[in-house]
C-alpha cells in the first residue's frame, strides 16, 4: 500500500510541474509580447515626436527668414531716409538716423524676488503661528523666510540665465 501511495504522489508530482512549467511559459511569452508593444509604442512615440520638431524647427526657420528680410527693407528704407534728410538739412542730426531702435522687453520679477516676498509671507505667518509673541515671530519668521526665498530663487535665476553664475 505505501508503494502504491508513493507511486501516485511522484507520478502527480510530475504532472502538476509539467503543468506549472507550461504555464509559466505562457505567462513568459506573454510578457515579452507586451515588452515588444511598449517598445513599439515608445519608437513611434519617438518617430512622431521628431517630426513635430522638424515641423518645429521649419516653422521657426521660416519666422527668422521673414524677420530677417523685414530687418533688411527696414535697414534699406533706413538708409535712404537718412540720405535724404542729410540732403536737405545739410548738417548731422540724430533724429535724421531713421533706423528703429529695439525696446527693451520688460522681464518682470526675477525668481529671486518672487521667493523672497513669497519667503517673507510665509515666514511671517510661520513665525507669528509658532512663537508667543506674535510681532517677534512674525518678524522673524519674515526675515528668514525672505532669505530662503532669495536663495532659492536667485538659483532658479541662474538656471534660466538671467543671472550670470559666478565664476
Amino acid at each position: 500500500m505505501k508503494k502504491i501511495l508513493v507511486v501516485i504522489a511522484l507520478s502527480s508530482s510530475v504532472l502538476f510541474a509539467c503543468n506549472n512549467k507550461a504555464k509559466e511559459e505562457a505567462a513568459l511569452k506573454q510578457q515579452q509580447a507586451e515588452k515588444q508593444l511598449a517598445v513599439k509604442a515608445v519608437k513611434d512615440s519617438l518617430r512622431l515626436d521628431s517630426f513635430n520638431k522638424a515641423a518645429a524647427a521649419k516653422v521657426e526657420q521660416e519666422k527668422e527668414a521673414k524677420h530677417q528680410a523685414e530687418l533688411v527693407a527696414a535697414r534699406k528704407a533706413g538708409a535712404a531716409s537718412s540720405s535724404r534728410s542729410y540732403a536737405s538739412s545739410g548738417g548731422s542730426s540724430s533724429a535724421a538716423y531713421g533706423g528703429t531702435q529695439p525696446t527693451a522687453k520688460k522681464k518682470g520679477w526675477s525668481d529671486a524676488a518672487k521667493g523672497a516676498v513669497i519667503g517673507g509671507v510665509g515666514g511671517a505667518v510661520g513665525g507669528a503661528l509658532i512663537d508667543k509673541k506674535k510681532g517677534r515671530g512674525a518678524i522673524i519668521g519674515g526675515l528668514v523666510g525672505a532669505g530662503g526665498g532669495y536663495l532659492i530663487g536667485r538659483g532658479e535665476d541662474r538656471k534660466s540665465g538671467r543671472v550670470q553664475p559666478k565664476n
